[in-house]
């Protein structure tokens, strides 16, 4: 196990650190998460493979924006959103001028940033409600989590490891989360609008995407008969 790093530098190396300083606010993070491609594999790598690898999966982009947030001064922190029949989502959520914003990579276009103008982590984390399908439609968030500070597994160097750190996962999952829902809420969800579904899906990696636990699609995913193409993406 190697010593936990000098604050500042956090075993980075030189090169890394330029790269680095290109990424001077949450949304160049995001543009960078943006730029680089989806990773279906399960698995969990360091932010330092994902520089490495110019790939990340949800949760690995969540880690590298915490770590990346670190840098320009923010906290690590993750925040976990749990769903029905679908992915969960990480985010790297950060404080500016008094409001809550996150940082994520997803397979979906609207389930990544967010303005840092939300008054707590709930309000946050109900921005995505209506924006979190499945690739059937179905509204499947169901709760979220409170914030884990990642600086607790600095002496795992997280940051920097070859490890993998799906330990970090086991802990986001333990920690306490809260339900956003009631069950008759639940029962009265409306499938989300096919326009958007197209739009949430527009370029997603296919091997990447959950496969949701149903026999049959909804009819808007279904071919068109009117002009015979497949109404989804």
């Amino acid at each position: 196990m190697k010593p936990a790093a000098e604050k500042g530098s956090w075993g980075w190396t030189a090169e890394e650190l330029r790269f680095f300083k290109k990424l001077v606010s949450p949304i160049r993070i995001q543009g960078f998460l943006n730029s680089i491609d989806y990773n279906p594999d399960y698995e969990c790598r360091s932010p330092r493979w994902v520089i490495r690898e110019r790939k990340a999966h949800c949760f690995e982009g969540a880690i590298f924006a915490a770590a990346a947030l670190r840098m320009i001064g923010h906290r690590p922190l993750l925040v976990d959103i749990r769903s029905w029949n679908d992915d969960d989502h990480v985010l790297a959520v950060f404080r500016e001028n008094g409001g809550w914003g996150a940082v994520a990579k997803s397979n979906f276009t609207v389930l990544r940033f967010r303005e840092p103008v939300y008054r707590n982590v709930r309000e946050l984390v109900i921005s995505y409600f209506d924006v979190y399908f499945n690739s059937i439609g179905e509204k499947t968030m169901r709760g979220y989590s409170r914030a884990l500070d990642l600086t607790r597994f600095d002496k795992r160097y997280w940051m920097t490891t070859d490890e993998d750190l799906e330990y970090i996962g086991d802990r986001l999952d333990a920690i306490q989360h809260y339900t956003v829902l009631t069950p008759r809420m639940i029962r009265s969800l409306n499938l989300t609008d096919p326009d958007l579904v197209r739009a949430g899906l527009l370029g997603a990696r296919k091997a990447g995407l959950f496969k949701p636990k149903k026999s049959s699609p909804p009819s808007f995913m279904r071919k068109n008969p009117g002009d015979g193409k497949k109404q989804s993406p």
